[in-house]
């Protein structure tokens, strides 16, 4: 088999970009209704005449525009597309994909509705007066790639107009993260911010936005260098901007080299590879270095480690430790800002999310979290001292200091009274679809797996591997014919360098030997000699199968072109059934907009009795926590607690028995599953061990209530759909339903290498 290569093909991986902004819908962002529409009332009561009396209202109090539109959860992602990303001054329309992308940020993170507003105008006052003239439109402002020195000019002049809530990411976004990471790299190191000397490499708008805040929180000004591509900023340069002006000291130090010397932190705003491992020797004891420029630091990771085993660093790369990653702060920050309708983003918010992040980074992490990343274990230290992106806890955390600061601070137009009901508002917004798939991605690519991937002849399947490859979740492995296969590939445009299996080849000759011997001793009282089985080996519903019976795979992902019974009978005779269990189940992952949930079993047991009953819960269970979920299982039923037809009388058999075996799971029923997922009418039954929070992983009676089920929402596309997961075999097999797309193939590779982990780790 040819070796992998986890190098990013650049020349797939942009068309696969372009691939991606073109597919229908356009952009990443949409507007939808989020009223009643359906009759003519509903039409009447959103525009004319209804419409007028929320008008006539904002007219006498323009303040009552938060009561009665979205202003209050709409901010504006605004830029003139002068600095964008790594790209410079592309312009305001080439600009866009970054603005709607943040736009999608806002929403996915903290549920901030965006509009992005591309600006065609480099004149500062121009485009100030433009956003002044929006400005009513929105509860806040997000500034973005604007070049400095207009960027700061624009940005104050319009936080001193505006009374909404206004901030340049690209500036004050960095410097609260890596305030934060300073404040707790700091107390690794041992060592006071008062008094440690500071060298900050780059002298833009993000540098400068850096240092003034790590000044607010007490670094004095005569231990700062800032150079930038000139070097030392002192008082012998002429011709420096009036911003550059601010931070130029009385200093014969005039190169990069020479001002790292004996220096406590390196902040690096600049370009890759500027900082030799001799200058970060020549750092202090416990050096701290921020090496985050993109996609190459000033100093690379590994490289900074093996000099120094004492340095203490953070990047902006999501693959090493400690990133410094904007998205740890500005949707929170917008979120608490919005929510007490704050006229600004002051200094006491900004430190107050510093502190929020900081804080969080040294609390105990939750299992989640942990999972997410696919670690042992992670805690406060050199290789964890800023919160991941993934953590879900930064919403509240962060939302609730920056709110609080606004209050404190008296710039909030509508106080918080109740923080305990507005943390749980905030949990109740955001929900854990896409984050959930991203977490298990993020876990599958910290250790891939190999996954063979049957029907690789299909394009769905193959444009499936090479996302599989490419983004690093799996190692995949096409099963198939290897001439139709090639064929194909090169029909649809795909470009990977990954294993072509075909069970009729040469090259398999010596495979379909061993597999033969194995198929006849497995089957050999069960209607197979050794021709059928010299027979069988040549078709890939066998083959697939016992290459993971053999190990010559980790994980098998096949379906596709057959039904499930059919390509499960094949799985079913050559791998085994984990210890203790009697039937295996499948479970399927609803992922709707708010919440994720759990179907079992929807695709194997027609009519289980409560034995079975009983092992597909604790299947369910087991499975559910390995995806990073606590398992809230309902025993479903079309009556709550009733007990009176035969349905509802299995169930409660089954949920008894649980009790009993299983006293700390999460289960009961039967019951209703509307019941089970609504709050306020659990607390109906207070006896129920469900208690007020809903149920997340549903048991059904019987396959057809299950299958009918998932397929009216799949069909309805109100939610994701994920599985059917295998649950109940020994090694990691997964059967992908007909004509799965793309995403449904790679979602369920995903789950297959969590699966193969799992088992490795024991």
């Amino acid at each position: 088999m040819p070796e992998y290569n986890n190098n990013r093909d650049e020349k797939n991986f942009n068309k696969a970009a372009l691939e991606y902004h073109q597919m229908e819908p356009k952009g990443k962002i949409e507007v939808i209704p989020s009223k009643p529409h359906s009759t003519a009332r509903d039409l009447s009561l959103a525009y004319s005449p209804g419409v007028a009396i929320p008008c006539l209202e904002i007219e006498k109090d323009p303040k009552t525009a938060y009561e009665y539109t979205g202003k209050g959860n709409l901010v504006a992602v605004i830029s003139n597309g002068t600095a964008v990303l790594g790209l410079g001054d592309i312009g305001a329309e080439a600009s866009k994909p970054v603005m709607e992308g943040k736009g999608l940020l806002f929403k996915i993170f903290a549920d901030i509705n965006v509009f992005d507003i591309e600006i065609n105008e480099k004149d500062p006052d121009k485009f100030i007066d433009i956003v002044k003239g929006i400005a009513p439109t929105f509860g806040g402002i997000n500034l973005e790639d604007i070049k400095a020195p207009e960027a700061f000019y624009i940005e104050n002049r319009l936080k001193e107009e505006l009374d909404i809530p206004l901030m340049h990411d690209d500036q004050h976004g960095t410097a609260i993260i890596s305030a934060a990471a300073l404040l707790n790299a700091l107390e690794l190191a041992g060592k006071k911010i008062e008094e440690v000397k500071v060298v900050v490499n780059g002298a833009g708008a993000a540098a400068i936005a850096c240092t003034k805040l790590y000044m607010a929180l007490g670094l004095q000004a005569q231990n700062i260098l800032m150079c930038d591509s000139k070097g030392v900023i002192n008082k012998k340069r002429s011709n420096l901007t009036p911003e550059k002006i601010d931070f130029a000291v009385d200093t014969d130090i005039d190169t990069l080299e020479d001002a790292v010397k004996g220096a406590d932190v390196f902040v690096g705003l600049s370009k890759g590879d500027v900082m030799s491992p001799e200058m970060l020797l020549s750092m202090s004891e416990n050096p701290i270095v921020f090496g985050l420029a993109n996609p190459t630091p000033e100093i690379d990771y590994d490289l900074a480690i093996s000099t120094r085993k004492d340095v203490i660093m953070a990047t902006g790369r999501s693959d090493f430790p400690n990133q410094v990653n904007n998205v740890l702060g500005f949707p929170y920050i917008f979120r608490g800002a919005l929510d007490v309708q704050s006229s600004t983003i002051n200094e006491e918010m900004k430190l107050a999310a510093v502190r929020a992040i900081a804080d969080l980074a040294k609390e105990p992490v939750p299992e989640m979290v942990i999972l997410a990343y696919n670690l042992k274990q992670l805690s406060f230290g050199r290789e964890y001292f800023i919160p991941k992106p993934f953590d879900n806890r930064l919403l509240t955390r962060v939302s609730i200091a920056v709110a609080k600061a606004a209050m404190d601070s008296g710039v909030a137009g509508k106080p918080i009274e109740d923080f305990a009901a507005y943390e749980n508002a905030l949990l109740d917004r955001m929900g854990r679809d896409e984050k959930l798939i991203r977490m298990m991605q993020n876990r599958a690519k910290a250790n891939p797996k190999r996954v063979t991937l049957g029907n690789a002849e299909e394009y769905n399947v193959l444009k499936a591997a090479q996302i599989l490859l490419e983004e690093g979740i799996a190692k995949p492995i096409l099963l198939g014919e290897e001439k139709f296969i090639k064929q194909k590939m090169e029909e649809f445009g795909i470009d990977i360098n990954v294993p072509i299996i075909d069970p009729n080849s040469d090259e398999s000759k010596e495979c379909r030997a061993k597999y033969r011997k194995t198929l006849w001793e497995l089957r050999s009282r069960k209607g197979v000699n050794e021709y059928i089985a010299k027979r069988l080996v040549r078709q890939r519903d066998y083959f697939g199968p016992l290459m993971l019976k053999h190990g010559d795979t980790d994980a098998l992902v096949v379906g596709y072109s057959k039904n499930y019974r059919t390509v499960l009978k094949p799985v079913m005779e050559v791998i085994e059934k984990d210890n203790g269990v009697d039937k295996i189940a499948a479970m399927m992952m609803i992922l709707s907009d708010k919440k994720q949930y759990f179907f079992a079993d929807a695709a194997i047991q027609p009519n289980p009795n409560v034995d079975e009953l009983v092992s597909i819960a604790k299947m369910a269970e087991l499975t559910v926590k390995t995806f990073g979920v606590e398992p809230r299982i309902a025993m479903l039923s079309y009556e709550n607690f009733s007990n009176n037809s035969e349905t509802s009388k299995k169930m409660a058999k089954a949920v008894k028995v649980l009790h009993e075996k299983f006293p700390k799971m999460i289960v009961d029923g039967e019951i209703q599953p509307d019941f089970a997922m609504n709050p306020d009418q659990l607390q109906d039954y207070s006896f129920s061990k469900l208690g007020n929070t809903p149920a997340n992983t549903f048991i059904f009676p019987n396959l057809e209530s299950a299958n009918l089920s998932y397929k009216i929402i799949r069909g309805m596309k109100v939610a994701q759909v994920v599985g059917p997961i295998l649950m109940g075999l020994k090694q990691p097999v997964h059967v992908i339903q007909m004509r799965a797309s793309v995403d449904e193939i790679v979602n369920l590779a995903t789950i297959a290498v969590l699966d193969a982990q799992r088992r490795e780790q024991g």
